[in-house]
């Protein structure tokens, strides 16, 4: 896959969540794991973090959205239960993207909604763990954005295996000189 992603959280109160977002994140290969205005402790984390991601994915830790910085060219998606998010399954997922789910009981503070260029939201009758939330983020940009055979139209696996990718010519961008013979 092409791109890469990061996660995070602002304002989290509980570590076993973190660890075990930055779990997945390990799993879904993000490149980069964040907390805003949450301190991260290793101890704590580990208890739901078993793939040991803390040795495989950074973690970037602001203390507040003073502090916050994401690379250049990398898009920032709330995720979040608010009028006029873009329901996840129709969403189009950057290439270069960092994603931030809110605390538990709480809401992305409107700073940091003001400065996310998407807000997308699971479609779901009520919210769910943000863990949950997290892994079903980087479900849906995996399905997306990798290569995948088609979902037949009956019950159950494939009819074909995925057919191996075509490739175009290449692409010059300055004529070769001519070899000599």
């Amino acid at each position: 896959m092409r791109g890469y992603f990061g996660i995070g959280v602002e304002g989290i109160s509980k570590v076993a969540n973190i660890g075990s977002i930055w779990r997945s994140a390990h799993a879904f290969g993000a490149s980069f794991v964040f907390t805003i205005g949450a301190v991260y402790a290793k101890q704590e984390g580990e208890k739901s973090d078993t793939s040991s991601a803390t040795e495989h994915v950074p973690l970037h830790e602001y203390a507040g959205l003073d502090d916050f910085l994401l690379p250049k060219d990398c898009r920032l998606v709330g995720v979040e239960l608010v009028p006029g998010a873009i329901e996840l399954p129709s969403f189009h997922h950057p290439s270069r993207a960092a994603y931030v789910l809110g605390p538990e009981r709480g809401v992305l503070s409107p700073g940091l909604l003001a400065r996310c260029d998407y807000v997308v939201q699971i479609p779901t009758a009520f919210c769910v763990n943000v863990g949950i939330a997290a892994a079903l983020v980087m479900y849906d940009r995996m399905l997306t954005l990798q290569r995948f055979a088609p979902r037949p139209v009956h019950t159950g696996g494939p009819d074909a295996p995925l057919p191996p990718p075509v490739f175009g010519q290449p692409i010059l961008r300055r004529p070769r000189k001519p070899t000599e013979s």
